[in-house]
């Protein structure tokens, strides 16, 4: 019997004290992170800052060293937790797409709804052929992705994501592998569903994004949180130094 999630007041993620070292590399250094029901929080930062190690630490596909991580109620750090069973109300979109190439797109949406959610084919076709519609690639379904651009192929991963029926969406640098002129399709996509009231973490160097997307912007720079906010603080206005060199950096670009 599977328990109602609680809602510690209302955070639907709860990140304390969060350390993780691969070796003697210390990736993060006691973060302290907590996302709130509909909001959609842009992590940005320079390479190597910690931002992709700590979306993998929410969902628990990197083990954190030590800290304490609470998604949906359930403490996920905790020893006895069934890490799959809460993974469950976590979708995650990749930088890669890792999409099944000897399948078509809507089996592909298709596969986890039947294997994990044990749906029927028929319901699980239902919702994928509906959420190929609402990524904008209804009429795409049957087509494997070698045939599709690589933004297809991310919406189509955004569309499995979705079929999990997920709390809260994680995106780590989803846009990054994309020829420039596809990046904006799967962005479009992405604030659809911050429309809708998705509860979303994002990983992103999309600053236009971040800006006209996000609750709140968090810069991270080695392993730390700099500086958090709202996009008109953090992007507009930084209050750091060190906010203020990266992003002069990247706007500059």
């Amino acid at each position: 019997m599977s328990q109602e999630p609680i809602f510690i007041d209302d955070y639907v993620v709860s990140i304390s004290a969060l350390n993780k070292s691969f070796g003697t590399n210390h990736v993060l250094r006691g973060i302290d992170l907590e996302v709130q029901r509909g909001e959609v929080v842009c992590i940005i930062g320079p390479s190597g800052s910690g931002k992709s190690t700590l979306l993998r630490c929410v969902n628990m596909l990197e083990q954190p060293s030590s800290g304490r991580i609470v998604v949906l109620g359930r403490e996920l750090t905790h020893i006895d937790c069934d890490i799959d069973e809460a993974r469950s109300k976590i979708g995650m979109v990749f930088q890669q797409f890792n999409l099944f190439p000897h399948m078509t797109a809507l089996q592909n949406v298709c596969v986890a709804q039947r294997k994990v959610l044990k749906r029927s084919a028929s319901e699980a076709e239902q919702t994928g052929r509906a959420l190929l519609q609402r990524v904008g690639l209804g009429e795409k379904a049957d087509a494997y992705p070698g045939q599709l651009s690589g933004g297809q192929q991310q919406r189509v991963a955004i569309a499995r994501a979705l079929a999990m029926n997920p709390d809260v969406m994680l995106f780590d640098e989803a846009t990054s592998a994309l020829d420039p002129e596809l990046v904006g399709e799967v962005l479009q996509v992405m604030r659809s569903l911050a429309d809708e009231g998705m509860t979303m973490l994002v990983v992103t160097h999309e600053m236009g994004f971040a800006s006209n997307v996000a609750s709140r912007v968090v810069f991270m720079d080695g392993g730390v949180i700099v500086e958090q906010g709202p996009p008109s603080q953090v992007i507009s206005s930084p209050r750091e130094e060190r906010t203020r060199t990266f992003l002069a950096n990247v706007l500059n670009h």
